[in-house]
């Protein structure tokens, strides 16, 4: 792989710096620009100003392992070292911290008769943005990959790097909270290019120093980024080509370092094939004696999985499963590297080499580049995004279930089980998909600004869409039309000839006396009846109809033509939820348009605790626009994730964005006529979207 493959280019234009406003937090509780005085408001305690970066907004981080480049680097470019590089000195670190821990997650059996738990999992390489320049709290866009379907995937790798930008990336906050919610490790990205792209040995060679004492410093510093930015290990891709003998020891001898500090933090390394034992680089497109001692030495594991070169044909991916078998290893333990950047589900690698379908899989595989799903299309509207995405990873049939035969793509739900992290009480869903063309707040637009930010991203039903019908079959989407909350609500629509089922989330849900199921929907056009179904065993194969309970979901009055549905649980106290469902019957006649904004099962409502101490830390004045950093402390408790609301004069509230950590950067605010300050709230939201009281803040103009 190479620079030119990530579609990164140095000279792309950047940011411009600007000077910093810095401005230490105001305002308490009490009557805000006139208003009323809110109640439960914490004051936000007095700032001290931050040193002054040369650009306000956080980015995602890179570095270059020690030696910068000769010369100076491009605008909007900042070269860092990351030898350099310590946590308490870093300004972005607290943007750029995901707090979502890894979720366990479970196998339920298969929707379909192909897919195969136990065998080849997926890994996926995606650049989500520009090596420099990538925000690390999302943008007020919804053209962004928003990835959803984690079900399928083992690991993601952030993808990236240049040698005029940096070579060493971590992870946005996003990503890694929206992947871990899923159960999903992210791997951050160590890319030292070929010479043809501007790799320089040296960098090789400072990847792997030690010091006098025998130490490997890079090693231990990739280990503090991980650690301190919440991510799961590091993708090592070594490039660069002149190396020899010697230097290919020293890899190992780094490769192990970096397994002995960061094994015990649940960190893991993924290596590419390229550079050999000769020191030189020869992609082998296969795991075989010339590289197994970056995967498995005599002394035992070097690295967790090893991505294989494309370069690979169906005798090299059997050699390389019975190599890794004689090694005391899982042949699933190796990614044959899939190429779909340019052609999506028109490539054809010659499926059978990695997962035949008449005996079991061979070895495991990579996706280079999914993101095609988006960068292909002429309309990339949210809507436009996520049909070809569920296509990618469903297949034509847009089925899980009922997959389409003879197909000359192997959809990743026809290969692989997939996966589900929705194992315990409460739990909710409002089909956030983590980018939109508004911001929603009980069905009420509370910003009319596209955004995009992964980590208010929902857990989504894995099976997108197991649809049973006796009668056509109508069509599912995530529409981003209209939403209960957050930017896009599930979407039913389409002539109801007979009652439709519509799976939703495999689960393992511990239902007890006090559970209950709650629904809040809305019926567009045409009548509908709406019942839910809740599993209390699982298929008897895989395929087989999910066995569920239907309950009546009786609809109460709600907001803008949204009704709430209230389900008591009661009568399967003591059993397990292994799957929810709604079914749909139409009345009348006439074609039906139903969403689904809102799906929580609880015991109880939980309303989570308020935030602390809210405060601008620093601001960039532009005549009556400024940029804001703001931060708070943690709120005691289980929190879901933060949301940032700007309060107007008449003590309405604006949306300004939402993040799981515990600060925000917010651009380009604009101030309303001659007020002599703007202020802010910020809440606490619990997993079944409940808020906090607010914690309130102000910028003085």
């Amino acid at each position: 792989m190479s620079e030119t493959d990530n579609g990164v280019d140095a000279r792309s234009p950047r940011p411009t710096r600007r000077g910093l406003l810095l401005a230490g937090a105001g305002a308490g509780a009490g009557a805000l620009l006139g208003g009323p005085a809110l109640s439960g408001v914490a004051s936000a305690a007095p700032r001290a100003p931050l040193a002054a970066p040369a650009d306000p907004a956080p980015y995602a981080s890179y570095w270059f392992p020690d030696s910068l480049p000769a010369g100076s680097p491009g605008a909007g470019i900042v070269w860092r070292s990351l030898k350099q590089w310590r946590a308490e000195s870093d300004p972005d670190l607290a943007h750029n911290t995901a707090t979502v821990p890894l979720a366990s997650r479970f196998t339920p059996v298969a929707a379909n008769a192909t897919a195969r738990a136990g065998q080849a999992r997926i890994s996926s390489l995606v650049s989500f943005g520009p090596t420099a320049g990538n925000p690390s709290q999302g943008s007020a866009s919804a053209d962004y990959y928003a990835l959803t379907h984690w079900a399928y995937l083992d690991e993601l790798v952030f993808w990236g790097g240049s040698a005029g930008e940096g070579i060493v990336l971590a992870p946005n906050a996003p990503v890694i909270d929206a992947a871990h919610r899923n159960g999903v490790r992210v791997l951050g990205n160590v890319f030292l290019p070929p010479v043809a792209y501007g790799g320089d040995l040296r960098w090789t060679r400072d990847l792997v120093q030690q010091d006098a004492l025998g130490r490997w410093p890079i090693a231990e510093k990739l280990v503090e980024v991980a650690a301190a930015y919440g991510f799961d290990g590091w993708f090592i891709n070594a490039e660069t080509d002149g190396g020899d003998s010697e230097l290919a020891t020293r890899m190992r001898g780094f490769l192990r370092a970096l397994r002995a500090a960061g094994e015990p933090k649940g960190l893991r390394i993924t290596w590419y094939d390229a550079m050999n034992s000769t020191g030189r680089v020869g992609w082998r497109g296969a795991l075989d004696p010339s590289n197994q001692d970056f995967f498995e030495d005599r002394q035992g594991k070097v690295a967790d999985t090893m991505f294989v070169d494309f370069r690979w044909t169906a005798g090299s991916l059997a050699s390389s499963g019975a190599l890794a078998g004689q090694l005391g290893r899982d042949r699933y333990e190796l990614w044959a590297g899939v190429d779909v950047e340019s052609a999506g589900w028109n490539t054809d690698p010659g499926w059978d080499a990695i997962v035949p379908r008449g005996r079991d899989h061979v070895v495991s595989y990579g996706f280079y580049r999914p993101e095609w799903t988006r960068n292909h299309l002429t309309d990339r509207s949210p809507g436009a995004f996520h049909a070809a995405d569920d296509r990618f990873w469903t297949g034509e049939s847009l089925d899980p279930s009922r997959p389409a035969a003879g197909s000359a793509w192997r959809a990743p739900a026809t290969v692989v089980a997939d996966r589900s992290t929705v194992t315990a009480l409460p739990f909710a869903t409002t089909f956030n998909t983590g980018h939109g063309l508004r911001w929603y707040q009980d069905g009420k637009v509370t910003s009319p600004a596209p955004w995009n930010h992964l980590g208010l991203q929902d857990r989504l039903p894995g099976r997108r869409w197991a649809v049973r019908s006796s009668g056509a079959r109508p069509a599912v989407t995530l529409d981003f039309a209209d939403a209960w909350r957050g930017g896009s609500s599930l979407l039913v629509a389409g002539a109801l000839a007979a009652p439709a089922t519509v799976g939703l989330h495999a689960t393992r849900l511990p239902l007890t006396r006090a559970s209950v199921l709650e629904l809040v929907h809305r019926t567009d056009s045409g009548a509908v009846d709406v019942e839910v179904g809740v599993a209390v065993r699982e298929p008897s194969k895989p395929g087989g109809e999910v066995p569920y309970t239907w309950l009546k979901a009786p609809a109460a009055g709600g907001v803008q033509g949204w009704r709430t549905s209230r389900v008591p649980l009661a009568a399967l106290a003591g059993k397990t939820a292994y799957g929810l469902a709604v079914r749909l019957t139409g009345r009348g006649g006439a074609a039906v348009r139903w969403r689904l904004g809102s799906l929580a099962v609880a015991d109880a409502a939980q309303t989570p605790a308020a935030p602390g101490a809210a405060g601008v830390d620093a601001a960039v004045r532009e005549g009556a626009k400024v940029s804001l950093r703001l931060s708070w402390q943690r709120a005691p408790g289980a929190v879901r994730h933060y949301e940032l609301y700007r309060v107007l004069a008449d003590g309405t509230r604006s949306f300004l964005g939402g993040t799981c950590g515990t600060a925000l950067y917010v651009p380009g605010l604009e101030r309303s006529g001659p007020e002599p300050r703007t202020a802010f709230e910020v809440r606490a939201v619990g997993e079944l979207f409940t808020v906090s009281p607010p914690a309130g803040a102000s910028y003085t103009w």
